[in-house]
């Protein structure tokens, strides 16, 4: 089964905003396919990676939610059972931009959770803002719709609903979230788009990826930033964060 063994998955993302003013981009990236079981050592498998330490490209537990003292699998597995979610049996892989040159900043990471057959069980969307809040949703398929719980652009309100809808990961990898508005759904607002292509964990493919994205984190907060003056020239209200309690 092509998705037990770590990974890179390269290719573009692209957003759509609708209305009220239409808006769209796309750019190239890459991110790691990690098994969450191994991923020690699968940062001590290149001289490019590591793991809990500066380097240009390494995964600290602490970028991800939970205890960071604790096992990342014990932590999806009791946020799981809070959320009354089965997990089957199988591995979990994480599909995440890792920390590059000592900055992480991760919109949305992807646990998926297989049974030992290779089917998809769950997965998991661990999604951050650069107000520095996060929110985990849990898709019992690879296809789900969900309400909307935290403040994520200043441009979307909270009124609204997430669909998911993902493929099954192996050669190739399509992660797909439109977001809907509940009074007017039938009208779209805004959508989001991976499209990736997998490529093997090895020395000489990490050392690639990382020279045409030296930082990819990096990247993306820009883009965010410039994405979001450019929604601001052209004039697209901004919406009133909720209030923290």
């Amino acid at each position: 089964m092509i998705f037990t063994e770590p990974a890179l998955y390269t290719g573009t993302l692209r957003h759509r905003r609708f209305r009220p003013s239409p808006h769209e981009f796309t750019y190239k990236l890459f991110m790691a396919w990690l098994d969450i079981d191994r991923i020690p050592a699968q940062m001590a498998a290149t001289p490019w990676t590591g793991y809990n330490r500066f380097h240009w490209a390494s995964f600290h537990e602490r970028d991800h939610f939970g205890d960071p003292r604790q096992p990342l699998r014990e932590r999806v597995e009791r946020d799981a059972r809070a959320h009354g979610v089965a997990l089957p049996d199988g591995p979990i892989f994480l599909l995440t931009h890792l920390r590059y040159l000592g900055y992480c900043f991760n919109p949305v990471s992807l646990y998926y959770c297989f049974d030992k057959a290779g089917n998809t069980g769950a997965v998991l969307a661990e999604v951050n803002s650069t107000f520095g809040e996060t929110r985990n949703y849990w898709l019992p398929s690879l296809r789900h719709r969900c309400p909307k719980t935290m403040h994520v652009s200043p441009f979307l309100g909270m009124d609204l609903d997430y669909d998911f809808a993902l493929s099954k990961p192996g050669a190739s990898l399509a992660a797909h979230m439109t977001t809907i508005e509940r009074v007017n759904e039938h009208v779209p607002l805004f959508d989001a788009t991976l499209t990736l292509e997998r490529r093997p964990w090895t020395t000489a493919g990490v050392g690639r990826a990382l020279l045409r994205h030296p930082w990819m984190t990096a990247k993306v907060i820009g883009a965010i930033h410039w994405e979001a003056l450019l929604l601001w020239l052209k004039q697209v209200p901004l919406q009133e964060a909720p209030k923290r309690l």
